[in-house]
């Protein structure tokens, strides 16, 4: 475990930020308005590949933007390349233009990479193939073209494989050798928007009474609670939907009860369907309806690239449009963290956690049967992140492709479904800066196993369903608050004057099933302890004790590694943004801060809250019967 109090001003390849008013990099200002992803430059023509006109088979991947510098394109295929990715890109003057493409080798090894891709200009493929030279991102010359007139051409990226090649940007120049940015992130960034005219564009400011970042359940709880009373709302979300990993592209079922949040929660909560399955959808369905109609101002797709900070206190949070790469800046008086990974509460430099904390410090050892919770001295270890998949059974014949590079994960494990456990933690990697790498690994497991079980005859009929590009993530960094949550606190069903969120579920730590002899690394094995009754988490662990105006809800919570491990599910991370949506309600009202909100205006938080009022409302738990 890590105690970290930092003021984070990175510019290495592995953790891009953005960060504004005199911190890091500054916005610039000035009027023209570009057409999303393509912009040209006397030095060039920057083609963003979140900005072609048609993805096609391709999706687009916003996961990973602080750690490489951009949302690149996925050819996301399970094994089947997917139709073309298109753009038109004007070309100023006829002649000979040099073709730069930014990519990467996802899985080198001595074999044919998977994640190959070719570039086509103006009708013609480049000869180059891309997707299997260096397995870090950057920077490959595809070669010159003649372009025989001034004028619209198309561009294309065609998929040979179906196995995730990925292109985050396209480069036209004159120059056969230009200097080209890539591992400086800010550079690269601040490259990117000078190409494009982004750099000399008025930044929109927007005033809220509460800006919340972070579109899952617990982000969408804050929001529906404090515009439930009458707040003007921002809520920021990098992916093009709501839910987080209980969302169609996650597909986590919610669990954990309701608590106080029942009005709230049962309005984009999720039926007990099985982990990965379509049924998602129809929940997914309900999720952005409610969300449309809240009156919430909803900023899906834009992605938090950095904050300003005076003194104490955020200023301003601004984001970025995934697919323009515009940027948009959020004032308000009190924000909320519900980004999962603390990216506010990182940035704005508050203390946070990441990894297990010594048994004595919280007295978190427990050995009744013999397992032990927490270590004799603190270490990085996490619980890790699931991809989800399934498989369908029909009545005819279907052909899997040879995946040599995925059986050095899978080994000769064997399956055509995925479930929870089909989750990947390495205390050598970190589950922010290797989120790309570690949801890649998972990626191999779950192709390699279905190749595996399709060489058995009785499997000649299987084929893939779906299997998710988004990981669904469990632990990373934990800011701290005034009060941090430990294991103890649940077992013991400890009450808290303050206390604003109640669970009763297990106490569920995960760890990987290979430190027990397992042959493989991707499936983990859950350690539960039974609490025997409700347990209560205090308002002060769901705000930063160095940033004034900013409160934390969902995994990032304040707490201890094992005292993540009973309230972390989705239910219950909502109770806890609906408790800082309605402390935000009152940080307006009284003009203070969340932490005078928890010591003057508890009883009226907690009134808000339904705490005494509402009857504990369960997940609705029922599993929805299968649609056809």
């Amino acid at each position: 475990m890590s105690i970290r109090h930092e003021r984070p001003i990175l510019t290495n390849r592995r953790s891009f930020l953005r960060v504004v008013g005199g911190i890091g990099l500054t916005s610039t200002v000035a009027p023209e308005y570009l057409i999303a992803g393509v912009s040209n430059s006397a030095a060039g023509i920057l083609v963003e590949a979140a900005g072609f006109d048609d993805l096609g088979g391709w999706k687009l991947d916003t996961q990973h933007y602080q750690q490489m510098g951009g949302c690149y394109l996925l050819a996301h295929g399970m094994g089947k390349p997917g139709t073309n990715a298109t753009t038109k890109v004007d070309i100023t003057e006829p002649g000979t233009w040099h073709v730069w493409v930014r990519n990467r080798d996802w899985c080198k090894g001595d074999w044919q990479s998977p994640g190959r891709f070719r570039v086509h200009v103006d009708g013609a493929p480049l000869k180059t193939v891309f997707g299997e030279g260096e397995v870090d991102w950057h920077w490959q010359h595809g070669g010159a073209v003649d372009i025989a007139k001034a004028g619209k051409i198309q561009i294309a990226l065609e998929d040979l494989t179906g196995f995730d090649g990925r292109c985050d940007a396209i480069f036209l120049t004159r120059e056969a050798r230009p200097l080209l940015p890539n591992d400086d992130l800010v550079d690269l960034v601040a490259w990117k928007d000078q190409l494009s005219g982004r750099a000399n564009r008025n930044i929109e400011e927007s005033e809220f009474d509460v800006v919340i970042v972070g579109g899952g359940m617990s982000g969408c709880g804050a929001a529906l609670a404090a515009r439930s009373q009458g707040l003007k709302v921002a809520l920021i979300q990098d992916r093009p939907i709501f839910g987080g990993n209980a969302s169609e592209e996650v597909r986590v079922h919610t669990l954990g009860i309701h608590g106080y949040g029942g009005d709230i929660l049962s309005q984009i909560d999720t039926a007990h369907y099985p982990n990965g399955d379509a049924l998602a959808k129809l929940d997914q369905q309900k999720r952005e309806a409610t969300m449309a109609a809240s009156g919430v101002d909803l900023f899906a797709g834009h992605i938090a690239c950095g904050l300003e900070k005076k003194d104490r206190r955020v200023a301003s949070v601004e984001a970025r449009n995934a697919q323009t790469g515009i940027i948009r800046r959020f004032r308000a008086p009190v924000f909320i963290d519900a980004t999962g990974d603390g990216w506010l509460g990182y940035w704005a430099g508050a203390e946070y956690r990441i990894g297990r904390e010594a048994h004595s410090e919280f007295g978190e050892k427990w050995d009744k049967h013999g397992d032990l919770w927490s270590p004799e001295s603190s270490d990085q270890r996490v619980m890790g992140t699931s991809v989800l998949w399934n498989a369908e059974q029909t009545t005819t014949r279907h052909d899997f492709p040879e995946v040599p590079w995925a059986l050095p994960v899978a080994k000769d494990h064997e399956a055509t479904a995925g479930e929870w456990y089909w989750e990947y933690s390495d205390n050598d990697l970190d589950q922010v800066a290797d989120a790309e790498r570690i949801r890649d690994h998972v990626l191999r497991a779950i192709f390699g196993s279905f190749y595996n079980a399709g060489q058995h005859p009785r499997n000649a009929t299987w084929k893939l369903k779906w299997v998710a590009h988004v990981g669904g993530k469990r632990e990373s960094r934990r800011l701290i608050g005034d009060h941090i949550y430990s294991m103890r606190d649940a077992t013991e069903r400890r009450q808290f004057p303050d206390a604003v969120v109640v669970e009763r579920r297990d106490v569920d730590s995960h760890y990987q099933r290979k430190e027990t002899g397992d042959p493989v690394d991707f499936l983990s094995k859950a350690l539960f302890y039974r609490t025997g009754g409700d347990y209560y988490v205090p308002f002060r662990s769901l705000y930063s004790k160095d940033i004034d105006n900013l409160m934390m809800a969902g995994r990032c919570f304040s707490c201890s590694h094992i005292g993540l491990a009973g309230p972390r599910v989705m239910n219950t991370c909502g109770q806890m943004g609906i408790a800082t949506g309605y402390a935000a309600v009152l940080c307006r009202k009284h003009n203070a801060t969340p932490r005078e909100v928890g010591r003057k205006h508890i009883d009226e938080l907690r009134d808000l809250v339904g705490v005494g009022r509402n009857t504990l409302i369960g997940n609705p738990g029922k599993t929805r019967k299968k649609q056809t």
